[in-house]
């Protein structure tokens, strides 16, 4: 990567002031996975930070110095977030620190960080994790090649069964904001950090099953979710962020499209 292809991957959205001390993501480099929705809770809150292996020529090797089987290693795997003496990992535990020092937990609940973790872990269960396992349904470590057979039946129950359910229960949750005068977003009536996991779970689902999303989204029983999506993506600084190299494309993570595994629903 070259000097002035990482700067511009290291700069972020204009902030008015400067975090001290500095946020810093370590995670694996070219995939968004999960250390992407880490980067939206940054962005969307214009808070300056550096995408560690994205933007150095040794980022891998102080990613590949915290994690096991390194000797020092405390780490399992990325995403690993760095903010001063601070040094933890597992993107549930990094978004249960991040949302009430960005200010994507409303303030005034003393209850709110447990609901929207709640609500942060189901949509990553339901739109990561799952999506996930219908390309690696028997063996994490082998290859999709050799898992084809058990991957199309994974990806068919998913689209048939699990997409609907966790999409219905979002809806369910919006009409149940809405209900309470705080409709625009999951809980609290403000953008909070369950919001852009699954905002992202979404974006990365549409991007492995194009045709199953689409007839899902055309049948008209989600609207409240599909809204929630347009306004977290038309929002100033993530428009600016997914408009940016900051934002990297979807690869070999844990959103794959294979076209085999993508079924609009009929036979």
């Amino acid at each position: 990567m070259n000097s002035s292809s990482a700067s511009k991957r290291a700069r972020t959205a204009a902030s008015t002031s400067s975090p001290s001390p500095p946020y810093e993501l370590i995670y694996w480099p070219t995939i968004p996975g999960r250390g992407e929705p880490i980067r939206l809770c940054f962005e969307a809150t214009s808070t300056s930070y550096t995408d560690v292996t994205n933007t150095s020529s040794s980022g891998m090797a102080t990613l590949k110095s915290l994690i096991y089987p390194s000797p020092n290693g405390s780490h399992f795997a990325p995403p690993i977030l760095q903010h001063g003496h601070l040094t933890i990992s597992q993107l549930p535990n990094i978004l249960l620190y991040l949302g009430p020092e960005l200010g994507l937990v409303p303030q005034d609940d003393e209850n709110a960080l447990y609901h929207i973790n709640q609500l942060a872990l189901t949509a990553l269960d339901g739109f990561s994790n799952e999506a996930h396992d219908t390309h690696h349904p028997t063996a994490v470590g082998a290859y999709y090649e050799d898992q084809k057979d058990a991957a199309k039946a994974r990806a068919k129950d998913y689209i048939a069964n699990r997409l609907p359910k966790f999409l219905g229960y979002f809806e369910s949750v919006l009409k149940q904001s809405e209900e309470r005068g705080g409709g625009e977003y999951l809980y609290g009536g403000q953008l909070t950090y369950a919001d852009l996991v699954l905002w992202q779970g979404l974006d990365g689902v549409g991007f492995a099953f194009p045709k199953a999303m689409q007839g899902l989204r055309g049948s008209g029983e989600y609207e409240r979710v599909w809204t929630l999506y347009e306004r977290i993506k038309e929002r100033k600084e993530i428009k600016a962020y997914l408009g940016s190299e900051r934002r990297l494309e979807y690869g070999n993570g844990i959103w794959r499209h294979y076209p085999e595994l993508d079924d609009d629903g009929r036979e």
